[in-house]
C-alpha cells in the first residue's frame, strides 16, 4: 500500500467521494454479483444508506481518489456487526487497501462495543466449488469442502482471521449460495 493512502470516515457532505464509492461498488460487483447493484443509482443508494444510525462507513483515499470503501451495520444489540459492503478498486487489490479498510472497521466495531464482525459473500458466478451444486441435505458438510475456483473473496477474509461459519444454499437463485464468515474482534478475558 502506498504511504499516501488514508483511511477515513466517508462523509455525506463530500459528494465526489460518495459518487466514487458508488461507482466502485457498481463496477466492482458487476462480474461477481451483477444483481447486487445493477445501476449506479442502486449503488449510490447503498452508499447513502451507510450514513444511517447504527452504521459505520469508511473510505481509503489517495488524495482525491477513492481506492476502496466499506461499511458495517449494527446487529444483535451491537454485539455483532455485519460488514457490508466491501469494495476495492481493481487496480488496488492485493496492495493492502482492503486489509487496511477492514482493520479500521474492526477498530470502529470494538469502539462501539461489538464482539463479532461477520460478512456474507455470494457466489453468483461460479467462483467456488459450491456454485451450481446441490448443497442439501448437508450444506455445512459441503461448505467444509469448499474450493476457490476463480478468486472468490472468501479466502481474503480467511487471511484476515475470519472463519467460515455458514451458508444459505440458493440464496441468490438455484445453485447460487451466500457464504458466511465471522471473526471475533474483541478479546474475551
Amino acid at each position: 500500500m502506498t504511504t499516501a493512502v488514508i483511511i477515513r470516515d466517508l462523509e455525506f457532505e463530500d459528494s465526489s467521494i460518495r459518487e466514487q464509492a458508488a461507482e466502485l461498488l457498481f463496477r466492482g460487483f458487476a462480474h461477481m454479483s451483477p444483481d447486487s447493484w445493477p445501476t449506479m443509482r442502486d449503488a449510490l443508494d447503498e452508499v447513502e444508506d451507510s450514513f444511517g444510525p447504527g452504521r459505520i462507513s469508511v473510505v481509503a483515499v489517495d488524495g482525491p481518489r477513492v481506492l476502496g470503501w466499506a461499511a458495517a451495520i449494527r446487529q444483535y444489540g451491537g454485539n455483532t456487526w455485519e460488514l457490508h459492503p466491501v469494495v476495492v478498486h481493481q487496480d488496488n487489490r492485493k496492495t493492502g487497501v482492503g486489509t487496511a479498510i477492514i482493520t479500521e472497521i474492526e477498530s470502529r466495531v470494538i469502539e462501539h462495543g461489538g464482539l463479532t464482525l461477520w460478512v456474507g459473500t455470494d457466489d453468483e458466478s461460479g467462483l467456488t466449488s459450491l456454485y451450481g451444486q446441490e448443497l442439501y441435505p448437508d450444506p455445512l458438510k459441503k461448505l467444509s469442502q469448499i474450493k476457490n475456483v476463480k478468486n472468490h473473496p472468501y479466502e481474503f477474509y480467511e487471511r484476515l482471521g475470519f472463519a467460515l461459519c455458514g451458508i444459505i444454499p440458493d440464496a441468490n437463485g438455484l445453485g447460487k449460495p451466500d457464504i458466511f464468515l465471522a471473526k471475533r474482534v474483541r478479546r474475551i478475558r
